[in-house]
């Protein structure tokens, strides 16, 4: 597909309008703002144990007090309707729920997400649960996390106790959040929690999370969920020259297994045939069973896209498999010609357009959705300001290539910035933010930034000046 886009469009300068109905909004994850670590019943997750490890996070940061979003939430919706956002997704925290991880429902945390859910509507805002944004309890995990299967059926679990809860109120659901994450960094690489480092375990992990999947989504829909999504971090992966047939194949496969992996047995019923190779390569390729593809292609009403940025591969006689893609050997990373972000990722919107293009024409009639995109900068609070010029133009750019996928004929439903507040970033702790909402830590202070009022008007417009 080309993009059906003018050149005003793609360097700001037209008025673009999104269809009647297009829903905005913002995200969160709950190990990132909620803290109240051990408050009500809460356990430890695999995040609170990483972040406990020395040398994993930057500066030993937790997310013990985050953003005290758990003692502050109505402040923290009030501030939404401000900002006139119409959807907010957030995560449900799996230890608060299930503090043995797989045992009796904890009621003292579901009522917090009770109360959340009710000022939500209160103020006109649609809640989107995502049920698993990569804190699983830490019990699990020394029963195996994601490589033992049983953690699939666990989370089918959770989506029953939480659905009876809040299904009622609830129209959207998101079993998993970047189970790419969960798998390669969280069992390859090692960077995320719980920190290991085993290509076996990452199919393993990747497998289970898809199957878990599955097996959530029949749950919220035996629980009378109306919207069904799965959320994944998709990267548009482009050959350094396109005509060498080298460079495509090591686009390929870095596509398979950072897009192909997990949107063909969903999406498909079946993994790739060039991905199958791999689990058997790593010795992973026993934990499939007969019939489980089946069960992780249940139908899903909506696709999370979650997009940062482009990859730029080539092939390179010789180069290492990274531990973030076993199975790589001879692709290399090419850096890219491209301002960058604090996380020094590059900024590159046609990256968006031609993703969101990629998977109209390769997976007809699933509606999409952006559920997470943004950006961290260097954010300096001056008086009663932040003026983040740089965070504004990434999110115009990105949503003028939003708007060009949908006229170049994806089904995109809306775009969820990431994210509402500073919060703590994973592995990088407090030290980078992606807030539209500036958060004092010491003091809990919440202050929009330029870019969450001029966020407010393109919501008040349905589009761009």
């Amino acid at each position: 597909m080309t993009l059906a886009t003018t050149e005003e469009q793609l360097t700001g300068t037209a008025a673009v309008r999104f269809p009647a109905g297009f829903r905005w909004g913002a995200a969160t994850a709950s190990y990132q703002i909620e803290g109240a670590a051990a408050d009500d019943g809460r356990t430890p997750s695999i995040w609170d144990t990483f972040a406990r490890t020395p040398g994993k996070v930057f500066e030993g940061h937790s997310g013990d007090v985050a953003c005290e979003h758990y003692f502050r939430y109505r402040d923290d919706v009030a501030l939404m309707k401000r900002l006139g956002l119409g959807t907010y997704r957030f995560s449900v925290a799996w230890p608060r729920i299930k503090p043995d991880g797989s045992g009796p429902v904890n009621s003292r945390g579901l009522d917090f997400y009770d109360r959340l859910v009710d000022e939500l509507l209160d103020k006109g805002i649609d809640p989107m649960v995502t049920l698993y944004h990569w804190d699983l309890p830490q019990v699990l995990e020394d029963r195996g996390g994601w490589t033992n299967r049983d953690t699939a059926y666990y989370l089918a679990d959770l989506a029953t106790a939480t659905i009876a809860r809040l299904g009622d109120r609830v129209r959207t659901w998101t079993t998993l959040n970047e189970p790419w994450c969960s798998a390669f960094l969280g069992y390859g690489s090692g960077v995320h929690a719980p920190g290991r480092q085993d290509p076996r375990a990452t199919f393993e992990a990747v497998h289970h999370l898809m199957l878990g999947h599955g097996l959530a989504a029949r749950a919220l829909r035996a629980g009378g969920a109306r919207e069904v999504s799965l959320t994944l971090n998709l990267t548009d992966v482009r050959p350094l020259t396109p005509a060498d047939p080298h460079d495509q194949a090591a686009a390929r496969l870095i596509d398979g297994l950072q897009n192909r992996l997990f949107l063909d047995p969903a999406l498909r019923g079946r993994y790739p045939q060039d991905m199958l190779a791999l689990f058997e390569r790593f010795g992973a390729a026993g934990v499939i069973r007969s019939g489980d593809e089946a069960l992780i292609a249940a139908p899903i009403d909506l696709l999370g896209v979650n997009y940062y940025q482009p990859a730029l591969v080539r092939a390179q006689v010789g180069a290492h498999s990274g531990e973030a893609h076993p199975g790589s050997e001879g692709v290399e990373f090419v850096t890219q010609s491209a301002p960058v972000t604090a996380m020094d990722w590059p900024v590159d919107p046609t990256g968006l357009s031609d993703l969101l293009l990629r998977l109209a024409a390769d997976y007809p009639g699933v509606p999409l959705m952006v559920t997470e995109n943004g950006a961290a900068y260097t954010d300096v609070v001056e008086g009663d300001r932040v003026a983040d010029d740089e965070r504004i133009a990434y999110l115009d750019g990105h949503l003028r290539a939003a708007h060009a996928a949908i006229e170049g004929g994806a089904d995109l439903r809306g775009y969820l910035a990431w994210s509402l507040l500073d919060n703590y970033e994973w592995g990088y702790g407090y030290g980078k933010r992606f807030g539209l909402v500036h958060v004092d830590y010491a003091t809990q202070r919440r202050l929009p930034k330029d870019s969450a009022h001029w966020y407010a008007e393109v919501i008040g417009r349905n589009g761009l000046a």
